[in-house]
């Protein structure tokens, strides 16, 4: 593991690594993460710690522990609604990990005069449009329709999603040696087309929140648009706010 980075907690990049390898299925469900000792040794850090690290990994739902039986890797609660609670960019990896991704197309598309609507995107660039499905192991329809859209600059990691189903954001990071620093998110109230309506399980113009992340790197660069399309009784967002004392 690199040294961390000015400013940055080490239990925050040990849970960081950790949670990336769960997505990935390093530590599939039902698997034991390393011992607390081991996780010490392999990124030279203290116990307390890999106990932090462990402890977000509890809250994102990830892992459980218990007393003599180590870290066991869980499956995130099957539902039919999405909900989201976090809005640290750490943590949307694990969102993921509840609601596989079911790619059903790839391709470089030209940014029309609907998509930079709906995306922000200038028209006329050619970007990396990857389309598809969300769904919640045990649900009988998709929680949401899910559109990628990636800068061509690095559309060579398309390649390697034909076998991957978590965020795509991480894979990026790594395969170009950069860094997400921001996500601008917008929400928005929209009707159903009839096309997706019968993909969703939903009548048309059935109300749905379209939710709109874009992914700024640290160059100040748009790497990726997300666009996710949820019929309303399928999404809840929840934040929790707090007076700062000054």
């Amino acid at each position: 593991m690199s040294p961390p980075e000015s400013g940055d907690h080490r239990y925050i990049q040990v849970a960081r690594t950790l949670r990336k390898e769960i997505v990935d299925g390093v530590y599939p469900v039902g698997s034991q993460l390393p011992t607390e000792h081991e996780l010490c040794q392999r990124f030279s850090v203290s116990r307390y710690t890999v106990r932090e690290a462990l402890r977000r990994l509890r809250e994102d739902n990830l892992v459980s522990s218990r007393p003599r039986a180590g870290t066991m890797v869980v499956p995130r609660p099957s539902a039919h609604a999405y909900v989201q609670d976090v809005v640290s960019i750490n943590d949307l990896l694990a969102f993921a990990t509840g609601a596989r991704f079911a790619i059903e197309s790839i391709a470089m598309v030209p940014i029309d005069d609907e998509l930079e609507h709906r995306t922000g995107l200038t028209a006329g660039e050619d970007w990396l449009a990857v389309w598809g499905f969300r769904g919640a192991d045990g649900a009988d329809a998709p929680v949401c329709r899910t559109e990628y859209y990636i800068n061509r600059a690095f559309a060579a990691v398309g390649r390697m999603l034909q076998n991957h189903s978590g965020p795509i954001f991480p894979l990026i990071e790594d395969l170009f040696g950069l860094s997400i620093v921001e996500v601008r998110q917008e929400i928005s109230a929209v009707q159903i087309s009839v096309e997706l309506a019968g993909r969703l399980k939903v009548e048309p113009s059935t109300p749905a929140l379209e939710m709109q992340r874009t992914y700024i790197t640290s160059d100040g660069e748009i790497a990726q648009v997300t666009v996710n399309t949820h019929p309303a009784s399928r999404f809840r967002h929840s934040m929790t706010m707090r007076r700062v004392k000054g």
